[in-house]
């Protein structure tokens, strides 16, 4: 029988939860999204809230309902081979594609591009990567007590640093919120847009990859069923989703009203800085360019850690961990001097490709039971979902990259048949037809579910 968990052991895992999905990269986007969404940012941070904060949560409650020991297990429900090419996807997205690569430029862009001259960035930024990742490669292969001190010391003193700025900008702010009219999709899906925006934070993929270890606390904690343990995931994460949706919020109001002073800037970490230096000087400028290094070189050595694992697992006669770690870290490397802003740019295709997937497989792992776990609703779901999501990709490439692909031809009849393709959501019609007829087969002959 599960037992009952008291309300310090809530608030244990409440603190695991936040810490296992809130990075210095989750600051970048709400100040950017705010400053672009100007008086629409209320509607604008309601969409963020739900992708960056709303699906984690129901991510790691649908691996606990669905007793699923990690991403592989649950995407297996879709097939053994879907399972390797959406575990490889998502670990190389939440890893050295996009988002250790960004813990570098992050902490580059808020703590020293804004006292270089722009003729010397490009080299200040190999110099200070290739540091980075020396730092993040050599205590990826030495487990050491560094990463308790930066979570238990550093991180606080991010949060407070961070709760102190952006409590004086609200009291002090800039300029009002309805100063600035919304920019771009803003100003006719602030909404929607936001909820594109909340992608950005990578935090629903990362949920169903990091997930299993707030599930494995809990069972450790004498709650076995999958309903219990979903009622616990949701409850502990109740607090930390309140407190990153609060954070959210603020960053994005803060950035909302920097804006008829310093404009739109070109992405949420020179935003940031500015917005610092602003309130505090060279001072705040210096202090929020230390601790998010610090909080993004945390970030990156369990990102590097747990991908190294993760392949070694997945391919046991390719490479050894060690190995693993270096070519990641070389790979990341290489990426980060793109830049952030390239980075992000080059993050949106992907994106939109693995998140509509990562929706429906939270939902169908979630609510799973209430169909047996057929496999045949899974997959009615996923292919036509992919193959929206596959749309949504070619619509979110580079002008250039659409020309040489000749992405138009399929694109533009896509856009007269499929609703909501103009928002970036072409695939929610396409998922909720396959849910129809995976339901409608698993009804007929019930005897064939998993």
């Amino acid at each position: 029988m599960d037992r009952k968990l008291t309300a310090k052991e809530y608030l244990f895992l409440s603190s695991m939860l936040f810490g296992l999905f809130f990075g210095a990269g989750n600051l970048i986007f709400p100040v950017h999204m705010g400053q672009q969404s100007g008086s629409a940012v209320w509607a604008a941070a309601a969409g963020f809230c739900l992708t960056g904060v709303g699906l984690p949560l129901l991510g790691i409650a649908a691996l606990g309902a669905s007793r699923s020991d990690g991403l592989f297990e649950l995407s297996s429900l879709v097939g053994r081979k879907y399972s390797y090419f959406f575990t490889c996807l998502l670990y190389l997205t939440i890893g050295p594609l996009f988002a250790i690569p960004r813990t570098a430029t992050v902490s580059f862009s808020v703590g020293i591009q804004p006292l270089l001259p722009q003729e010397h960035t490009q080299l200040a930024l190999c110099i200070f990567s290739a540091l980075f990742f020396l730092i993040v490669l050599y205590f990826s292969l030495r487990p050491s007590g560094i990463l308790t001190w930066v979570g238990k010391i550093l991180n606080p003193l991010f949060l407070l640093f961070l709760a102190i700025l952006t409590v004086t900008a609200l009291v002090q702010p800039m300029s009002a919120v309805s100063a600035s009219e919304p920019t771009g999709a803003y100003a006719t899906g602030s909404f929607f847009q936001g909820f594109l925006d909340g992608y950005n934070t990578m935090d629903a993929p990362a949920a169903l990859a990091f997930g299993i270890v707030l599930i494995t606390a809990i069972r450790r904690l004498g709650v076995q069923s999958p309903g219990a343990t979903s009622i616990c995931t949701v409850k502990a994460g109740f607090f930390s989703s309140l407190l990153m949706a609060g954070i959210y919020v603020m960053l994005a109001v803060v950035g909302a009203q920097s804006r008829a002073v310093y404009g739109i800037c070109v992405d949420g970490g020179e935003a940031l800085y500015r917005i610092a230096t602003h309130y505090f000087g060279s001072f705040g400028g210096v202090l929020l360019g230390v601790t998010v290094t610090f909080a993004c070189l945390k970030t990156a050595i369990g990102l590097i850690t747990s991908c190294a694992a993760t392949f070694e697992e997945l391919f046991p006669r390719t490479f050894s961990y060690k190995t693993y770690a270096v070519v990641f870290c070389l790979f990341s490397f290489a990426v980060a001097n793109f830049g952030l802003s390239q980075i992000i740019l080059l993050s949106l295709p992907v994106l939109m490709f693995l998140y509509p997937l990562t929706i429906t497989l939270t939902l169908l792992g979630l609510f799973g039971r209430w169909f047996s776990y057929d496999r045949r609703v899974f997959v009615a779901v996923t292919v036509p979902t992919a193959l929206a999501a596959a749309l949504d990709f070619l619509r979110s490439l580079p002008a250039g990259a659409q020309e040489v692909l000749h992405a138009q031809a399929i694109l533009e009849p896509a856009s007269r048949v499929l609703p909501f393709f103009s928002q970036g959501m072409g695939w929610v019609i396409p998922a909720c037809l396959g849910l129809a007829v995976g339901l409608a087969l698993h009804v007929l002959s019930p005897k064939k579910a998993a």
